[in-house]
């Protein structure tokens, strides 16, 4: 050890200096700070022009770009014209045509890098609700109505915003959700509006999506995880009028009241449908009704669309129908039911003035017993009938299922459709159309001849 000592003296180092804790304190203390990282900022941008390389048989320009979900730029490439043969062009024309590349893909835009930064910054569930929203109605591609943007608006402020609606959107998963769903069954919400609000939240976080068009957020959602209530259909409440019970329907009312619910019970419109028929809808001597416009929901006001492709369709009556309808509506214009004022009915307010009271007078109110029961005894009475189903989806505005029914074209047949109306009948008591008459047109049911008997 001296030897080294005496070596280290000769060579004229300096001797050992122990580090302390307060050298080292002084150290740190007098060290450059990190330099803080700047964030993307378009401003320090001066465009750029791409640069133009060979890859394969094409010419290809690489630029810049902002992708969601990503902290740097990345490098990426589209065609500009082919090596050689038809299409190829000079060294000018591929610098012209790779700027209007770039130009379109929005590197550059104030536009895309706004919503990239936006995305980068942690949209919350609420904010991206909002976007899905109006993307939903300003679509081209089958855009949702006002009024079915207004119902599911409201299931966001009610339910899910004030559980979901702050949280980061990356962080919405299964578990995040779970509470949601406790909290809505707990309060009593049927298993299907459950799942139809669930369904919802997967929709936003699915909305948010790369230029590509993939999510960012890709999520293998997980019922179990969820504790998500199955649907059992057999506990739908999707209750249906009887005949007798619509027969007494019709004959304690009378007018305007009367005459919807023979109209409703006799074709399966929907009543924002039927609230919509004007005297012109009415063709082939009045056997014939043609579905084109609804009311909208919640508003005095017709529309010129329906809630399916289905829904544009013609309806076909039976000739006692056809008969007391024109009765009805003789010397009418305009609109077969309306205000006082000519206005359209809101059919809300029409089941609670007239449907309801009826329905609890007669001890048949329940749950889910609206407007719609009549669509369903119709449909029931269809099928007891052997209605034709081609033509049976037809008059009901169901679209085709199976291949042998996209195939048939049965209801163009009108005569082949008037004659089904008349042979399945109606399958109720229907009032005379005068109101001071109290006697009743039997319901017209399908009889076999008595060569049907026999065969």
């Amino acid at each position: 050890m001296q030897e080294s000592a005496d070596l280290r003296a000769a060579m004229g180092s300096k001797p050992e200096v122990s580090v302390t804790s307060q050298s080292l304190d002084a150290n740190v203390a007098g060290a450059t700070p990190a330099k803080r990282k700047r964030g993307k900022s378009l401003s320090r941008r001066t465009g750029q022009d791409g640069h133009i390389e060979k890859s394969g048989k094409w010419f290809v320009v690489r630029f810049w770009k902002d992708i969601p979900g990503q902290e740097r730029r990345i490098h990426v490439r589209e065609r500009v014209c082919p090596i050689s043969g038809p299409g190829l062009l000079s060294k000018s024309a591929r610098k012209r045509k790779a700027r209007e590349i770039i130009h379109a893909s929005g590197a550059d835009s104030a536009e895309h890098f706004k919503e990239v930064v936006k995305q980068d910054s942690g949209v919350t569930f609420r904010e991206q609700s909002e976007i899905w929203l109006k993307q939903l109605q300003n679509r081209k591609r089958k855009p949702i109505r006002h009024s079915y943007a207004v119902t599911i608006q409201g299931a966001l402020d009610k339910w899910i915003l004030p559980a979901i609606g702050e949280i980061p959107l990356a962080n919405v998963d299964n578990l995040s959700v779970k509470p949601l769903i406790e909290k809505m069954s707990a309060a009593g919400l049927s298993p299907r509006t459950v799942n139809k609000y669930v369904e919802h939240v997967k929709q936003v976080v699915e909305s948010l999506k790369s230029p590509n068009g993939e999510p960012i957020h890709n999520r293998k959602w997980d019922p179990e995880t969820m504790d998500l209530p199955i649907v059992e259909q057999a506990e739908q409440k999707r209750p249906s009028l009887k005949a007798d019970a619509i027969s007494k329907l019709m004959h304690a009312s009378s007018g305007q009241e009367q005459a919807l619910y023979v109209l409703l019970a006799a074709t399966g419109l929907r009543i924002s449908e039927a609230l919509a028929i004007e005297e012109r809808h009415f063709i082939n001597g009045g056997r014939t009704i043609t579905v084109e416009q609804q009311v909208e929901k919640d508003s005095a006001r017709i529309v010129k669309y329906l809630k399916t492709a289905a829904a544009k369709r013609q309806v076909d009556l039976h000739p006692d129908i056809a008969e007391y309808l024109q009765r009805y509506g003789a010397g009418k214009t305009g609109l077969l039911f309306h205000t006082a004022n000519g206005k359209p009915h809101l059919y809300g307010n029409l089941e609670d003035r007239w449907l309801t009271p009826r329905l609890v007078k007669m001890g048949l109110d329940e749950e889910g017993m609206g407007w719609h029961s009549f669509k369903r005894f119709r449909k029931t009475w269809l099928r007891a009938g052997r209605c034709l189903e081609d033509i049976n989806n037809f008059w009901m505005a169901h679209k085709p299922q199976t291949m042998s029914e996209v195939y048939s074209h049965l209801h163009e047949e009108l005569q082949l459709r008037l004659d089904e109306a008349e042979r399945v009948g109606y399958g109720f008591a229907l009032p005379a159309s005068d109101v001071g008459s109290d006697v009743p047109i039997v319901p017209k049911l399908h009889q076999h001849s008595a060569g049907e008997k026999a065969a």
